[in-house]
């Protein structure tokens, strides 16, 4: 196995411990900066091991796979526990999550059909702003600075990126059923 799948693996098997962490004791800080260190530890780990893999010839049918599926187990795994702790609504992550869906059965539609679908600007746009939105609501400012100016700003900062964020989700569903309409096309 090389070092690109390894790195793949490892953030998977990071996902329960950040699980564990952000749910265990919800309104203990440290447990939160530990959720949010194993959050950015295998959030990094998703960057290097792409590169890594293109940059060294080292691409395989199990990265293929696996990384896309570890990066969604990851960012949903963390949008759950929010919805659990109440910090997002529901039928927020329901459109998210549900976009995921979408985009990876279109993916493999796409592949059965000898096509690749690369990730577009939008979808980079909103996988960053769902990143950033997760980092910040895991760290849950809002609530240890409740009642103060830094927590009421902190609170806006949150609002502002989960709406941020579903919309993005939504355009960028959209961008890809629209540039790839033909290949559904070809399949029914």
């Amino acid at each position: 196995m090389n070092f690109p799948n390894k790195l793949t693996i490892f953030r998977m098997i990071l996902i329960p411990f950040f699980v564990f962490f952000m749910l265990f004791d919800p309104e203990n800080f440290t447990m939160r900066i530990i959720a949010e260190v194993i959050f950015c530890i295998a959030s990094i780990t998703d960057y290097f091991d792409g590169n890594i893999a293109r940059k060294q010839n080292l691409v395989t049918n199990f990265g293929k796979f696996m990384d896309p599926l570890a990066d969604k187990l990851l960012v949903c795994s963390a949008l759950i526990c929010l919805v659990e702790l109440g910090q997002i609504d529901a039928w927020i992550v329901i459109v998210i999550i549900s976009r995921e869906f979408i985009i990876s059965g279109f993916r493999l539609i796409a592949s059965d059909n000898g096509v690749v679908i690369a990730a577009s600007w939008w979808g980079k746009i909103k996988t960053t702003l769902q990143m950033t939105m997760v980092i910040v609501l895991i760290l849950n400012l809002s609530y240890f600075y409740a009642g103060t100016t830094f927590g009421t700003v902190i609170y806006y900062v949150e609002i502002v990126l989960i709406y941020a964020a579903l919309i993005l989700t939504v355009v960028s569903l959209i961008d890809y059923l629209v540039k790839n309409k033909d290949i559904l096309k070809g399949s029914v």
